[in-house]
């Protein structure tokens, strides 16, 4: 295979692995229409089903032999790797997910979920295809692409009452979250670092910025 051929290959099996990232907009969407206990009760058993089988994948040859006759081809270098111990992406969203809907008021996790799936497939996306100009391990275009899609998120993703500090506190957000991409690496996983990042910061500036507003207005959805 030419080097050419090797490169749309790698780039067709990364569109493939973010479409099925994509796929996880779904917790965000879902979850604006049901309570934080209906949500728990899914995302608790799929995350233990999915850690379970991705454990099993790292310690025991037979599970891992079958887990990458059939997944194989989306994971990473350093997924495939026996002597590399760590969780693949899939685990790490669904357990990113759990982590902040059981922490997090529903409107910041709705912003926060959003942004990881959204701007973090368009950062791979754009920054595999055309990134250039290498920027603190990733590219400029591919960082770029992260935080402009973040703060279309944020203009888009639901508020309490709209007010011009709620856009500004998602903007805060939205960069913090870029930065955090930036630096997440082999030690901390960015479908982990993302979300909570940007769900600390918001949370933060709410209690800061408008004390007064409840940001558990929309718990009670579904």
């Amino acid at each position: 295979m030419s080097e050419l051929q090797s490169v749309e290959t790698s780039y067709t099996t990364e569109l493939i692995r973010k479409g099925i990232h994509m796929c996880s907009l779904a917790i965000p969407v879902v979850y604006y229409y049901i309570p934080k206990e209906t949500a728990l009760a899914i995302l608790i058993p799929l995350t233990l089903a999915f850690g379970l089988s991705d454990i099993g994948r790292l310690f025991l040859p037979s599970v891992r032999k079958l887990y990458h006759k059939f997944f194989g081809f989306l994971l990473r270098t350093r997924e495939r790797d026996p002597r590399n111990r760590r969780l693949n992406g899939a685990t790490y969203v669904l357990l990113s997910a759990t982590i902040c809907v059981w922490l997090f008021p529903k409107i910041i996790v709705i912003t926060a979920f959003a942004i990881l799936i959204i701007s973090d497939t368009s950062a791979a996306l754009i920054g595999r295809r055309f990134g250039r100009h290498p920027f603190l391990g990733k590219t400029r275009e591919g960082t770029t692409a992260f935080l402009l899609t973040a703060l279309l998120v944020v203009g888009l993703a639901p508020k309490i009452l709209y007010l011009p500090t709620e856009y500004l506190i998602g903007v805060v957000a939205a960069v913090v979250g870029t930065f955090v991409e930036l630096l997440s690496g082999e030690i901390v996983d960015d479908n982990l670092s993302i979300p909570l990042s940007i769900s600390l910061v918001m949370w933060g500036l709410y209690i800061l910025l408008l004390p007064s507003l409840n940001v558990f207005a929309l718990e009670g959805a579904g």
